[in-house]
């Protein structure tokens, strides 16, 4: 379940407290869902009985109380708890793996984005250096990806060959409306020039670091062997790949299905986190999160992969045919987050 997909679920549990005579209020248009702040607990929090105290004369945390009893029958849901004031915070119910790999590879590199207009237009302020156009890009993306519009506005002009050579894209564009409170892109500069590094290692050096880390502008951000996270990254995406050929070569394809051992649940557990990262990335405008995320399930796919295919005279089995769509699964996620970050995802290394 998306955040678009739970704050449609909030308002549906408004809804029913309003036909039932519980609440007396005004449907509102959106419920804003987002991570949980100090205090929260779950996956996901919003303040949307605070929203309704006031026009339903009843103290937040009744009106929290009230919506909890209609959301907890939601089977994507695990719990509702109620803190604070009256936030709702919610546990997502875990996927069975098949289910989940089922979901991904219906939605593609779209798995975990929104699956309509948010209703936040953002205006995103940058200044015309590599670094911030670069960060400035890469965070339009990830909110377009949670449905929100986005304009980008640059202080001063950029350098042609950061959008040629880069892929820095800060044409102004987007909602033209009046925003009080912009987003102010400001990470430490670059120390060197990344465009001879080319496109993909050049945006991974920028971005992979937090926006208050001072950047690293060197030849190891191409070298291809494991101590390069990107290599990582890349590498594991086209290994996924190339089993599909193989598979193909050996006359089966992949079959989401319940043949998974404890040893890819690391995987299956941080492919079900893919969305929320997407949502902290695009809330906290937090880039780096997601390179982050990329590594760690790059780390958890390569140890599946030597399992995938059957050996020797084996025949496929099932649980051959459940562990490649289990890989594929891994593969559309890499893809579509380096896809979000500017970069690449070569089906060859």
């Amino acid at each position: 379940m998306t955040p678009v997909e739970l704050s449609r679920t909030v308002l549906h549990a408004v809804r029913r407290a309003v036909d039932e005579g519980e609440l007396s209020v005004t449907v509102p248009e959106r419920a804003v869902v987002t991570p949980p702040g100090p205090g929260g607990c779950g996956d996901y929090a919003t303040n949307v009985a605070l929203q309704l105290a006031g026009a339903a004369g009843q103290p937040a945390q009744r009106v929290a109380e009230i919506l909890r009893a209609r959301l907890q029958d939601e089977d994507r849901i695990s719990d509702v708890v109620v803190t604070g004031p009256g936030f709702l915070n919610f546990s997502m119910a875990s996927t069975a793996p098949a289910a989940l790999v089922d979901e991904i590879l219906g939605r593609g590199r779209r798995y975990g984005h929104a699956s309509g207009f948010s209703g936040d237009v953002v205006r995103i302020l940058c200044r015309a250096e590599v670094r911030a156009v670069v960060v400035a890009d890469t965070l339009a993306r990830l909110l377009r990806s949670q449905g929100d519009s986005v304009r980008i506005e640059c202080d001063g002009r950029p350098d042609p060959e950061w959008r040629s050579v880069l892929g820095a894209d800060v044409t102004t564009r987007g909602a033209r409306l009046r925003i009080d409170s912009p987003v102010f892109v400001r990470p430490v500069p670059a120390p060197a020039d990344p465009l001879p590094l080319g496109r993909d290692a050049a945006r991974w050096a920028l971005l992979y670091p937090a926006a208050h880390d001072r950047p690293r502008i060197t030849g190891d951000h191409l070298v291809q062997r494991e101590t390069n996270p990107l290599f990582r990254v890349r590498y594991a995406h086209a290994r996924t790949r190339a089993l599909l050929r193989n598979a193909d070569d050996l006359g089966f394809r992949p079959e989401p299905g319940p043949a998974h051992t404890s040893d890819t649940a690391p995987l299956i557990a941080v492919l079900g986190d893919h969305p929320r990262v997407l949502t902290a990335a695009a809330t906290d405008r937090t880039p780096d999160r997601l390179a982050r995320h990329l590594v760690t399930v790059a780390d958890a796919t390569l140890p599946l992969l030597p399992a995938v295919l059957p050996l020797g005279e084996e025949k496929p089995s099932a649980a051959h045919r459940a562990r490649l769509a289990l890989a594929e699964a891994a593969g559309t996620v890499l893809a579509g987050g380096l896809s979000l970050l500017g970069i690449d995802a070569p089906d060859h290394l």
